[in-house]
């Protein structure tokens, strides 16, 4: 079935942040008391709260305050942001432009709220490219559910099937693949591990590379 529709992640995906974000969780745990190792960070990359407090819970005991160390993590990555600003994934603005041209829907979907999702695309010049916004706090369920998926396929008034999903973290490539879409992987800090590659459509390495996947036609 053709591809009509486009579904983006941000952080990691658009956003370089995801880097900032292993860094601030691990700084936030620490100054806590809590010996977080990167290795940590990346389980739950595009976890919603659901899922990743109690697994922060079960690593470091119930003692770990997933509430205030977030909080935490938000406000050292809130400074960094203010002072350095927001660094743009390679060929993110290839492949708008060449959606737009070719009149593709275009959505995000990320674990994100809605007030920083627009903040931040609209401080890297993109938010007017997007059809529609389904964030972290418009799901009941968060990745790796396929809930937010499925909601942002059904807001473009597509088939799951008929849409691809960039994602750059496991747990979204999870949410993607069990919602029917075509689940494309642009890995950020990691590479697929074996088990994760049979979810994936492709795995290419940078946003423009789509393109190619599009040009080629997908079956």
């Amino acid at each position: 079935m053709e591809i009509k529709g486009i579904i983006f992640d941000m952080d990691g995906l658009m956003l370089d942040t995801e880097k900032l974000l292993a860094k601030y969780w691990m700084q936030a745990a620490h100054e806590a008391g809590f010996p977080m190792k990167l290795e940590h960070v990346l389980e739950i990359r595009s976890l919603s709260a659901i899922y990743a407090k109690p697994k922060l819970q079960n690593i470091f005991g119930m003692d770990f305050d997933y509430e205030a160390i977030r909080s935490r993590r938000r406000e050292l990555t809130a400074q960094h942001l203010n002072q350095y600003g927001i660094e743009k994934k390679p060929g993110l603005d290839a492949l708008l432009i060449y959606l737009h041209e070719h009149q593709y829907s275009i959505a995000v979907a990320t674990a994100t709220d809605r007030q920083r999702t627009e903040q931040y695309l609209h401080q890297i010049g993109v938010y007017a490219y997007f059809d529609i916004f389904i964030c972290g706090d418009m799901v009941t369920k968060g990745k790796p559910d396929p809930e937010i998926y499925l909601t942002a396929s059904h807001a473009l008034n597509l088939l799951p099937r008929e849409c691809m999903a960039l994602e750059d973290s496991p747990n979204g490539i999870l949410s993607a693949y069990h919602a029917g879409c075509k689940a494309v992987m642009i890995p950020d800090l990691s590479q697929p591990d074996e088990d994760l590659k049979k979810y994936l459509y492709a795995c290419v390495p940078a946003l423009d590379d789509v393109i190619n996947l599009l040009e080629g036609g997908i079956s």
